[in-house]
């Protein structure tokens, strides 16, 4: 058995003092369990079994769930909602030549946001088309009904090759600012909603005050797009203050509008080259885009004289200003009354304290005039006395 040695203490060794030190008494304290490795554990209790082995599989199979969802994700293109629209016969037989008259946003399935369309939207709705009317896209793999054998498998409907002509073409005019401007100015749509807003004069006549906002309002909402200065005051609600009221009426009745009419200009003759035709039509597509512009203008100016004619909120206003002015005057004259005097007193007892203070005023006046009477006959009987000693 092993033993232990120890060196013996040095003769100089002096034992220390005593601490006076004390220990901390026992405390008694609640651990919480909490923390990363705490939930950890407890997903592998519980979901794993206390499995490591499992709780790995389980990990790796959902990593690659993960790199599944982000793959498929990023193959996939927003399609943004566009381009899907239902595209009827008239549609798909439009003319390519006739390109000025089709409707550019219904040949891209955009007629559900029209004006509103953004960049981003036209292409998508544009390579939607393009993919499903490409001439390539469109080859047969049927048979046609056809007496020889060389055109098997070729499609003979030539009117696809027309309409992806018309897909290009509306795409060429949306994608350019300056053309879709032109575009937005003469655009179908809006044009049946004016001549609708053309035939609303005959039907306001028996218009009711509570339905005045809610015919109106649209107008003016299809209006604003062609403002120059944005945001655009709108109709506002029923009590709308005689701030904003008039304020309204002032900006539509100047209203800068950037509607233009090049869309209807005539094209020179083709085949053409004289330059007296050329400026022959462009003076003439000038003048014409002026007469459209002036009644466009004169066109906007009746819309706002009709909502004025029949603006409720306007008889409202002069009501008030009525009322307020009625007020004002009653408060002028009422301190002229004889019943709202200082004092409380009658015409009658005014009238008698008038005439009593006349005549004391009188009085006195008299009772002056007396007195200075008397001093002057008593200086005049001094300057006699003093005549007479001095005789």
């Amino acid at each position: 058995m092993a033993t232990i040695r120890a060196n013996p203490l040095p003769k100089s060794y002096v034992a220390p003092d005593a601490s006076g030190a004390k220990l901390t008494p026992n405390i008694k304290r609640r651990i919480l369990p909490a923390g990363p490795a705490f939930l950890n554990h407890l997903r592998l209790t519980i979901h794993h079994e206390g499995s490591f082995t499992k709780h790995d599989d389980y990990m790796s199979k959902e990593r690659e769930r993960l790199e599944q969802i982000a793959s498929s994700s990023a193959n996939v293109e927003d399609d943004l909602g566009v381009g899907d629209e239902p595209e009827t016969e008239e549609i798909l037989s439009l003319d390519p030549k006739e390109w000025k008259k089709q409707d550019h946003y219904a040949v891209l399935g955009l007629s559900h946001l029209r004006y509103t369309a953004t960049p981003a939207q036209i292409k998508v709705a544009h390579r939607k088309k393009v993919l499903k009317h490409h001439p390539d896209k469109k080859v047969s793999t049927t048979t046609p009904p056809t007496t020889t054998s060389l055109l098997t498998g070729i499609n003979l409907n030539t009117n696809d090759d027309a309409f992806f002509k018309c897909i290009q073409k509306a795409h060429e005019v949306l994608t350019n600012p300056e053309k879709r401007r032109q575009f937005d100015s003469a655009d179908p749509q809006l044009l049946e909603d004016i001549e609708e807003v053309a035939s609303l004069k005959s039907k306001t006549k028996d218009l009711k005050e509570s339905k005045f906002i809610e015919t109106f309002a649209p107008i003016f909402e299809l209006e604003a797009r062609f403002s120059k200065k944005q945001p655009v005051l709108m109709l506002g609600d029923i009590d709308a203050s005689k701030q904003h009221v008039e304020a309204f009426y002032d900006f539509w009745y100047n209203f800068d509008s950037w509607r233009s009419f090049e869309w209807y200009d005539k094209e020179v003759n083709e085949g053409s080259d004289s330059r007296d035709d050329k400026r022959y039509t462009e003076k003439k597509n000038k003048s014409e885009r002026a007469r459209r512009k002036k009644e466009d203008i004169a066109r906007l100016r009746g819309i706002v004289d009709l909502t004025l004619s029949l603006d409720p909120r306007i008889k409202r206003i002069k009501q008030e200003e009525k009322a307020a002015r009625e007020q004002k005057k009653l408060a002028k004259s009422q301190p002229a009354s004889g019943a709202n005097t200082p004092k409380g007193k009658s015409k009658a007892e005014e009238e008698a304290e008038k005439l009593k203070k006349e005549e004391e005023e009188k009085a006195a006046k008299a009772e002056a005039k007396k007195q200075k009477a008397a001093a002057a006959n008593a200086a005049k009987k001094a300057r006699r006395a003093q005549r007479a000693e001095a005789a």
